[in-house]
């Protein structure tokens, strides 16, 4: 890459230099700026703190996410639209019209529609416009009849006629939406009803050619051909009956339905329509049996087979008491073109204009006045295109420099001033605010990748009970301890908008939070490995003592039936336990002893050998801590999340700090430290500590000599020689 011309700074954040974007020279020039130098590469068009319409503007691939070509492309556009670059770092929700550069033509013409955009707003007057002017496009289109959207209104149509075929296309295949927010029609929805005007004349001419065949009865036919088909199925199932009890005259009997089903309906209230037995046969089989219109029709059917009789029986056959299956027959096939040619129906959507009113529009010349009202409408497409461009230009001139100071450089990150653009909010939980907060899709899939940053990390479900929406964070965990950081345990989360969220742990990766948690860690698993030894000793020793009882009082049980039980004798001191108690409490004391021996022999070096014992169990713990906390980095985080990380985000100690707050009393604050539900002081521990310092040091006096001397050899070991030459020696006696 050529070296850049550019006078470029730099701050240092996070362990690496990052640039400095101050000025819209600085911007203007991101193409000649190293992308190695570049803190991300890629990030996502979703899930961010941003406006995603300005990010989809930018992403020209429309792939998903934002590369660093794409933004240097965003970058040079707006700049070149502006008089001044430095403008896209000034920023602001309102754009100066005079800020736009009108010495080119795509500048002037964007200046052209952003006034008009303004007139048609009513704000013919106004010097600036904003995101909010430009997203507003029915009322920018309001009073437009033609807005390039290729999809025309009534309104657009300046004849009464072209307005009442428009209205009628509307209402037979539905409207879509214009610019403007009102109903309309566009090109396919205009081919579909002329399309279906012509088939649906065809088809009815057909039955206008073959009347004799296809209407029977005329206009009549439609109305016996529906009488027919309603009861259709019904004098099928009667006829096919009959010929069965003809074949066996065993089955005529079955065919009737039974006495045991006549039986269970007679329980219960019917009416002369009764569904129940609309089931049962249109009227009793015989072998060969006609059908009677008149008697004995199943009462279900009586008001179907009357407008079957009236619209189809009486104009074909003339007046009939019964119907013979030849008959039947007959009817059928009456009826027969004029099903085949329903069933081939075409143009059905505009049936309900009825055919005089199909042929009068096809007649007219309202299809090809429609056809250029759409024309007039796409010619409209280059000025919607520029107010599409002033859309743009607003957008970018609002946002560029805050995308770049989130995705070049981390400037909002390290700043700790406004929240990064990937920061969704903040966590409270366990007496500490977490900031360090994402949104994820699919936790599983994220800690993956995020378990790579070093940082403690708990994955949590958000909702809302309100709207019942539903969210999911992960939250990072940098100052504090983790002992009461657990699966289960619920918490608040504010999002970037103020609205607060029940959220709940699901997952946890556990790294250390700090140095300090890492020394105590040793001491905490002792403490919690002595606990979890002492419930288990405590629990067994309970159970045998319950056992015991139970034993003891089912043989007391029985003693007492057989009346020849005798009492169990008392336990008796066991001498060898004494004994293995006096021996082990010399070990101890003599252990401790050698101890306590051994730091009083480093005289003025004690406190030297404290620290080194305590380096001793602490040191490994902290050592870990420190290289895992020295690798802690954000880049992880935000590659789950679809960016593309171009450095180590550091994350130190310092700093990861400030990104988790402990909870603190304010400045000021007042405590009353009386607690009236304190626990009561127990003596003991204090006896037994008391009692152990006097038995160091009494063992300490003893091993010098100070007990036997005291005591005049009553008590305690005999002093050393050297204690004894200590003495003033004696001058012997004269001979």
């Amino acid at each position: 890459m050529a070296t850049s011309s550019h006078a470029w700074r730099f701050f240092r954040a996070g362990g690496f230099d990052q640039v400095k974007l101050e000025t819209g020279a600085d911007l203007m020039n991101l193409d000649q700026l190293d992308q190695k130098l570049w803190v991300a590469l890629a990030c996502p068009v979703h899930g961010l703190e941003f406006d995603s319409k300005t990010l989809a503007i930018i992403d020209s691939d429309k792939d998903g996410r934002v590369r660093a070509p794409e933004l240097i492309a965003a970058v040079k556009w707006a700049g070149g639209l502006l008089k001044d670059p430095d403008e896209l770092v000034r920023a602001g929700d309102a754009l100066n019209l005079s800020a736009i550069n009108d010495a080119t033509p795509e500048g002037k013409a964007l200046l052209e529609s952003a006034r008009q955009i303004l007139i048609n707003l009513g704000k013919k007057d106004a010097t600036a416009i904003s995101v909010a002017d430009t997203t507003d496009t029915a009322r920018i289109f309001a009073q437009t009849a033609f807005n390039g959207d290729g999809i025309i209104v009534e309104e657009s149509a300046t004849d009464d006629a072209t307005k009442a075929v428009i209205r009628e296309i509307l209402q037979c295949l539905g409207p879509v939406t214009d610019r403007s927010g009102r109903p309309g029609l566009d090109q396919g929805k205009a081919g579909q009803f002329f399309g279906e005007l012509a088939m649906y004349e065809s088809w009815a001419g057909q039955a206008e050619s073959q009347a004799a065949e296809v209407l029977p009865l005329g206009p009549g036919t439609r109305a016996g051909h529906a009488a027919l088909k309603a009861v259709k199925a019904k004098v099928d199932d009667y006829f096919g009956r009959c010929r069965l009890a003809a074949f066996d005259p065993r089955a005529a009997a079955l065919l009737n339905r039974n006495e045991a089903e006549y039986l269970a309906l007679a329980a219960k209230d019917l009416s002369i329509t009764a569904s129940e037995i609309s089931g049962f046969p249109l009227a009793q089989v015989a072998a060969g049996k006609a059908l009677s219109l008149k008697d004995g029709l199943n009462p279900a059917w009586a008001a179907p087979m009357a407008a079957f009789v009236a619209a189809t029986v009486k104009p074909v056959l003339g007046e009939k008491t019964e119907l013979t299956e030849a008959d039947w027959a007959a009817l059928n096939v009456k009826f027969a073109a004029y099903a085949t040619w329903q069933a081939s129906k075409a143009g059905g959507a505009v049936e309900g204009l009825g055919l005089p009113r199909v042929r009068e529009i096809l007649a007219s010349k309202t299809q090809a006045a429609i056809a250029a009202l759409l024309a007039q409408d796409r010619a409209e497409e280059g000025k919607v295109n520029a107010i599409a461009a002033v859309d743009k230009l607003a957008r970018y001139h609002r946002d560029l420099h805050l995308l770049c100071i989130n995705f070049v450089s981390f400037k909002d990150f390290y700043d700790r001033g406004e929240p990064a653009i990937f920061q969704a909010g903040r966590l409270y939980l366990d007496q500490r605010s977490c900031d360090l907060v994402l949104t994820v899709e699919d936790a599983g899939k994220h800690a993956t990748m995020a378990a790579l940053a070093g940082s403690y990390l708990a994955y949590l479900d958000c909702s809302r009970k309100g709207s019942g929406e539903k969210l999911s964070i992960v939250a990072a965990f940098t100052g504090g301890d983790s002992d009461n950081l657990m699966v289960g345990r619920n918490g608040l989360f504010y999002d970037r908008k103020g609205r607060d969220w029940d959220a709940t742990i699901t997952k946890i990766i556990e790294n250390p939070i700090s140095i300090r948690q890492a020394f105590w860690a040793p001491y905490k698993k002792l403490a919690r490995f002595i606990q979890e030894q002492v419930t288990k000793r405590a629990a067994a020793a309970d159970t045998a003592a319950s056992d015991r009882l139970t034993k003891a009082a089912l043989e007391a049980g029985k003693a007492a039936e057989t009346g020849k039980g005798e009492p169990p004798p008392k336990p008796k001191l066991d001498t060898g336990l004494v004994t293995a108690l006096a021996v082990g409490a010399a070990g101890i004391g003599g252990m401790i002893g050698s101890i306590v021996n051994g730091f009083l022999s480093l005289k003025g070096w004690m406190p030297v050998g404290v620290i080194g014992v305590l380096l001793l169990i602490s040191g490994p713990s902290m050592l870990l801590a420190w290289l895992k906390l020295r690798n802690r980095n954000l880049g992880p985080l935000l590659d789950a999340n679809g960016w593309a990380i171009n450095s180590r985000a550091r994350i130190n100690v310092p700093f990861g700090g400030s990104l988790t707050g402990v909870a603190a009393l304010p400045p000021g604050s007042q405590r009353d430290l009386t607690d009236p539900y304190a626990e009561k002081s127990n003596p003991w521990p204090k006896l037994v500590v008391i009692a152990i310092v006097l038995a160091i040091a009494y063992l300490l006096l003893d091993r010098k000599g100070y007990i036997d001397r005291w005591t005049n050899g009553a008590w305690g070991t005999k002093a050393p020689v050297a204690a004894q030459d200590e003495a003033p020696a004696v001058a012997p006696a004269a001979p």
